[in-house]
């Protein structure tokens, strides 16, 4: 009697409770026939839930367990390196999920080729910035903190590099937003990829018979009290060339932040032109002579 009443149990709960669990789990769409259909049904959508909240979790302790021991900067680049990682992953899992729940995945592929052909093309620039941001973060040949010039000229001190797009803020104090193709198709000047220091000059001319070791005299005191000028490597003074117009010197000196710079080559101008007009030293300015030949006219012949 027991063993009939369990074999009674089992039935009921494999047709009537499991079948209606599966009756429910197989509702959905079924499209196409034969070896061709595609069924897309509620048991298909929550093992696919399921498996990417599995992921998910398995992503976040991957993560945690490599950037552990990890300073801050570089735990900041391989997050944003991360974040495209798991995108493929996440892709990956979705297929494989379809193909194990019996979707022929050759088929979806091959029916939406066309949707992933135009879908790539349109987001062609998409996929060039997400690879330069992957370049710049595993060549570091850009890190937070460079100061870059663009091929605009535009100049600015870089604030966050991500997968897609890096933050720079400019000398105007404004942010400007970068794709990252323009580090692999473009020209970019990076003023501190070796160190912070750079050199920088400033230049002026002065009238022809001006006393040139005055001039040399001038221009190594004006960078010798400069505030940002740094005292060690020493400033020095190059004559350039005999111009049309004046004498060209330039001095030459290092800074520890060529972010700002213009600041300081600005005041070194202003020192420098008083302090040429205390000693008697001219700046010149481009001068032409004219000639003005007049020719007799043909009645005068």
């Amino acid at each position: 009697m027991v063993q009939e009443g369990l074999e009674k149990v089992g039935e009921v709960i494999e047709q009537d409770i499991w079948g209606s669990i599966k009756k429910f789990l197989d509702l959905g769409l079924h499209l196409g026939e034969g070896d061709k259909q595609v069924d897309l049904t509620i048991g298909l959508l929550l093992l696919l839930v399921i498996s990417l909240i599995v992921t998910n979790f398995f992503l976040k302790w991957v993560r945690g367990l490599v950037t552990r021991k990890m300073v801050e900067e570089d735990k900041h680049k391989f997050i944003s390196l991360f974040k495209f990682i798991n995108y493929v992953v996440y892709i990956a899992v979705f297929l494989i999920t379809l193909n194990i729940a019996g979707v022929n995945v050759t088929v979806v592929l091959a029916a939406s080729a066309g949707l992933l052909l135009g879908l790539g093309l349109a987001l062609q620039e998409l996929f060039q910035d997400v690879i330069g941001g992957i370049f710049i973060i595993l060549d570091k040949s850009l890190l937070v903190g460079d100061i870059i010039e663009l091929e605009d000229g535009k100049v600015g001190r870089v604030l966050d590099i991500k997968l897609r797009t890096t933050r720079a803020l400019t000398r105007d104090d404004k942010i400007i937003i970068i794709p990252n193709h323009k580090f692999i198709s473009d020209t970019i000047f990076n003023y501190t990829q070796n160190h912070k220091q750079t050199r920088e000059n400033v230049s002026v001319g002065v009238a022809y018979g001006s006393d040139t070791e005055l001039v040399r005299d001038i221009l190594l005191k004006v960078a010798s009290e400069q505030r940002g000028v740094l005292k060690s490597p020493q400033p020095f003074v190059l004559f350039e060339d005999f111009g049309d117009s004046s004498l060209d010197f330039s001095i030459y000196f290092i800074v520890r932040d060529s972010f700002v710079d213009p600041k300081i080559k600005s005041e070194m101008r202003f020192r420098i032109d008083k302090e040429f007009r205390e000693n008697g030293i001219t700046i010149p300015f481009p001068q032409r002579d004219v000639h003005l030949f007049q020719y007799p006219k043909k009645d005068e012949e």
